[in-house]
């Protein structure tokens, strides 16, 4: 009952969205435009539900190619465009992934999808996060949204990403997948809300 409530409330929510922020939508494509050479969208290879890949898609807020620089973004990154800093600090970057949610290779809650990269690093255990749809935001989302100024802080972004930060994320997703609920899934889009507009 779960899963067939939460994909309705996926699908709705993410097209009530579409149409609520398409002025948005509309405004933010015309400025990407403007300020950079490049298309609109970005598009990144994720791993979703049972290791399947999937296009991940997000405004552009990077100069186009930047991705061959690394795939992590730290601190005060120069790759990262003036509309770029805006869209990120308030996650609005994030908003093309409404499609793939309701193309149903996402989820509103869920674990974040990661690179091939760094799933080919997961133990047996931390595969688990594999079974469910990623998401937009769960706990690790919120936990870790300044994720990208603790990266800059660091004299090894990557070792750091990779030993620390990484796995104290997945057990958050754990922790998200072992307590998931409809009610809890509320919670956490409120919880986002709230992190992001403070």
């Amino acid at each position: 009952m779960y899963t067939i409530s939460k994909r309705i409330f996926d699908v709705v929510a993410s097209l009530i969205a579409l149409i609520l922020f398409s002025p948005l939508f509309i405004f933010i494509a015309s400025w990407i435009l403007i300020d950079s050479r490049g298309g609109v969208f970005y598009k990144q290879i994720r791993v979703g539900k049972n290791q399947k890949e999937f296009g991940l898609l997000k405004f552009r807020s990077m100069r186009p190619n930047s991705d061959k620089a690394g795939q992590l973004t730290i601190g005060n990154d120069n790759r990262v465009t003036r509309v770029g800093l805006f869209i990120r600090k308030y996650k609005l970057d994030e908003i093309p992934q409404l499609i793939n949610i309701i193309k149903g290779e996402m989820s509103v809650v869920g674990p974040r999808p990661e690179v091939p990269k760094y799933v080919n690093l997961y133990t047996d255990e931390q595969l688990k996060v594999l079974t469910v749809l990623p998401g937009l935001t769960d706990y690790a989302s919120i936990e870790y949204l300044d994720e990208q100024k603790v990266l800059g802080a660091s004299d090894d972004p990557e070792k750091l990403y990779i030993e620390e930060v990484m796995p104290a994320k997945l057990l958050l997703n754990l922790k998200y997948i072992n307590e998931k609920s409809f009610l809890l899934d509320i919670k956490l889009i409120f919880r986002t809300i709230l992190k992001i507009v403070r």
